[in-house]
């Protein structure tokens, strides 16, 4: 998993995201894809149980624990620990961390999984896609057996040959999915976002 990037810069598309998110004291201007997504989709609620992989620097956990509040409960998941966030963290790589793991951290199954994870890009566009729906793709596997039935996911995605068979796949495990790409990502980036609602259940038998 790499890093959720810190950045900035007149690069991006709203620079004023950069500027809210240190005034704020977030660590990265990723906050703000999810809030949208938060606001539109109303995904989060008080009292929720959350799995954040990719949790790293800790802008989406520390948004998380906000909104689920001391009665929720946030598991984050990455190579490194977010420093400066009291929470409960697996660092380790989202490849080696089982189910059972995950729902025995949050004390039962989850309400929402939600994955930011990007790998580090290479600058060869078909590699990183491919890279990118491999880790969309395990942060599925994980979330068929750690949601409850009627939860939710937000997963990153990188545009490409294989966006559609991979949101395809997703969509046939919950009652609704939309495809968001909030104000925050840049206007060249091939990043956006799949929320999925209603998880309709899973068994391994299937």
């Amino acid at each position: 998993m790499a890093r959720k990037k810190k950045g900035g810069g007149a690069a991006y598309r709203g620079d004023r995201f950069t500027k809210k998110a240190k005034a704020q004291g977030y660590t990265a201007r990723s906050v703000y894809k999810l809030e949208e997504i938060d606001r539109k989709a109303r995904l989060l609620k008080p009292g929720m149980c959350v799995v954040d992989l990719g949790c790293f620097p800790g802008s989406w956990t520390r948004y998380v624990s906000q909104r689920v509040g001391l009665k929720g409960h946030v598991v984050g998941v990455d190579l490194e620990e977010p420093q400066g966030i009291v929470g409960n963290f697996i660092v380790r790589s989202v490849y080696e961390v089982e189910p059972e793991e995950l729902i025995e951290a949050i004390g039962g199954k989850a309400d929402v999984v939600l994955s930011d994870m990007a790998q580090s890009t290479s600058g060869q566009k078909d590699l990183d896609h491919l890279r990118q729906i491999g880790l969309v793709e395990r942060a599925h596997w994980l979330a068929q057996r750690v949601l409850k039935p009627g939860g939710s996911i937000v997963y990153k995605v990188f545009d490409g040959a294989d966006a559609n068979a991979c949101i395809a796949m997703i969509k046939q495990d919950f009652e609704s999915l939309k495809r968001y790409k909030p104000e925050a990502v840049r206007s060249v980036s091939r990043e956006f976002f799949v929320a999925g609602m209603g998880f309709k259940g899973f068994s391994e038998e299937e």
